[in-house]
């Protein structure tokens, strides 16, 4: 056994199905090796969509996502899609081939310090020098990914390495490092801080982020919310963690959230936030959240807790086990007085629109999309416009909501729809995007045929880079600059050159298109023409 077959009887040893990633040279005798596993390996046609596509498999299993890739510019392209699951906290752990160890720092032909480029965002990273301690150093990256706050480890695998012999391979059946030990169970004494604080307030709100998803705790959420009547907001991550039409939720916060589900952040008098990290995007003005309040902030990560706003009561642990000892507890924080308020403020505050009959309203199309869908599919929207108005008008039932946060990295849709399908093969899987960020991953609808994936795409077409023209309209009274896209690609062309259906609607009357769209066996593409001058809130 060679330094590459150990590391495939690694990842054999965690369950591992799919491999996203891009060959070459230094990476060779991995793919080698893959060959006699029975593990999947996914040609994507650039290395950033293969840390997106393991994304949208990790995010729809749980499971931690894993892609391969060369040296060199392979490794620097992955660096996007690294740093994106890095600040989704997203588990994969990323596998880039290196020149050989003797030559390292000599400058030779596709050589790049990748651990020290991807420093500031990933979990832990590696490079191996020894190959015997492959089997110890996958075990590790595997637990580290997965644990805690989850998100990116990288290994890196000089060549030499992989076609070195090890000498004796066991793979080990725990880990056990001195200096990582992430807290799961909340503190006994906060958590009976959180209960007191609950029944004592008059005005209570839990806000959630994409921390439940990760722990896998909606349900345990949902029973909480329903057992104790408080109503609840979340954060572009955490949407999908309460359904979209539960009578206790309120809708996204945030700069382009729903007003008021802000009002109602602003107005509370006990706010629970879980799984957040208080992000300038969820809540611009921080003193909000600790202005004449009790501020409860929940996190796995303790660094988070404390950030960017000082909590009354901080909680250190995982979001289902927390609500696990929750759920426990008789709190009754019913206040009819305070949610018949947030319900007043939901008629009187929701944002009306005044679109243009000759496009098709994001609104109405997205809404009726939402309508038609499967109760458990998978929505993932890309960056931009489209994913302001996917936060804002799409209807999450049992299924998931997917997008890149905190990154905000345009062109994610269509790999990790690719990845989020080929995990769940039975599930309705949309990618939604704009015509600037389709031509970001556009390459990958080779990918989707490639692996005869039924994805399903949806390009907002509108000739510019919406979101930036729609801040030069604000902040530089129309003066725009490199935001116009024309009419390019012609997708009805593109979509027969790569055999995907072609569907298009120009109007609101032509809603109805979408239905065939949805009905097909075959991945497709459906046009929608938009005003050029929307607005989000338009």
């Amino acid at each position: 056994m060679n330094g590459a077959d150990a590391i495939i009887k690694c990842l054999e040893e965690e369950k591992v199905k799919y491999v996203f990633g891009y060959p070459g040279v230094a990476i060779c005798p991995f793919y080698n090796s893959i060959l006699s596993s029975d593990i999947k390996t996914v040609l994507v046609r650039t290395e950033q969509s293969a840390a997106h596509m393991a994304s949208g498999l990790a995010r729809t299993t749980g499971t931690v996502g894993v892609c391969a890739v060369t040296s060199g510019p392979g490794a620097t392209n992955l660096l996007t899609g690294i740093a994106t699951a890095f600040a989704d906290s997203i588990p994969l752990v990323c596998i880039t081939g290196q020149v050989n160890s003797s030559l390292l720092g000599s400058d030779v032909f596709q050589e790049a310090d990748v651990t020290g480029a991807a420093e500031s965002f990933v979990k832990y990273s590696y490079l191996i020098k020894n190959v015997n301690d492959i089997p110890r150093i996958m075990k590790e990256a595997f637990h580290i990914a997965s644990t805690g706050r989850k998100g990116p480890v990288l290994i890196d695998v000089p060549i030499d390495i992989q076609n070195a012999v090890i000498k004796n391979f066991k793979y080990p059946e725990e880990v056990n490092m001195r200096t990582y030990k992430p807290t799961v169970k909340g503190n006994g004494m906060q958590l009976k801080r959180l209960v007191s604080a609950l029944e004592k307030a008059k005005r209570p709100l839990i806000c959630v982020g994409g921390g439940v998803a990760l722990s896998n705790a909606e349900s345990e959420l949902r029973s909480f919310v329903e057992k104790s009547n408080i109503p609840v907001v979340s954060t572009m991550m955490g949407i999908g963690a309460m359904p979209t039409e539960h009578p206790l939720y309120f809708g996204m916060v945030g700069n382009n959230g729903k007003p008021y589900a802000n009002k109602a952040i602003r107005e509370c008098d006990t706010l629970l936030m879980v799984g957040a990290r208080v992000a300038d995007r969820a809540v611009n003005q921080p003193d909000f959240l600790t202005d004449h309040k009790v501020m409860i902030h929940m996190d796995v990560d303790p660094a988070e807790i404390g950030k960017n706003i000082g909590p009354t009561i901080p909680i250190v642990g995982d979001a289902k086990a927390i609500f696990e000892e929750l759920n426990k507890e008789d709190i009754n924080a019913s206040e009819p007085e305070w949610l018949n308020k947030l319900y007043e403020y939901k008629k009187e505050l929701n944002i009306k629109r005044f679109p243009d009959s000759k496009y098709v309203d994001p609104q109405e199309f997205i809404e009726y999309l939402s309508d038609k869908m499967d109760e458990d599919g998978i929505y993932v929207a890309d960056v931009g416009q489209n994913q302001i108005w996917s936060c804002a008008y799409h209807v999450v039932k049992k299924g998931r909501f997917l997008t890149s946060g905190g990154m905000g990295t345009m062109g994610y849709s269509i790999p990790a729809a690719l990845g989020a399908k080929l995990a769940n093969p039975k599930k309705q899987v949309i990618a939604v995007c704009g015509d600037g960020s389709f031509q970001m991953s556009m390459c990958e609808l080779a990918t989707i045929k490639q692996e005869n994936a039924n994805v399903m795409i949806i390009v907002f077409k509108n000739g510019y880079l919406g979101m930036v023209r729609e801040y030069q309209h604000f902040t530089y009274k129309d003066n725009y600059s490199v935001v116009e896209l024309n009419d390019y690609p012609n997708l009805e062309a593109l979509a027969k050159a790569y055999d995907f259906d072609y569907y298009k609607v120009t109007l609101d009357k032509e809603l109805s298109r979408t239905d065939k769209f949805l009905a097909s066996d075959n991945p497709g593409i459906m046009e929608v023409n938009i005003n050029p001058m929307d607005i989000v809130k338009g």
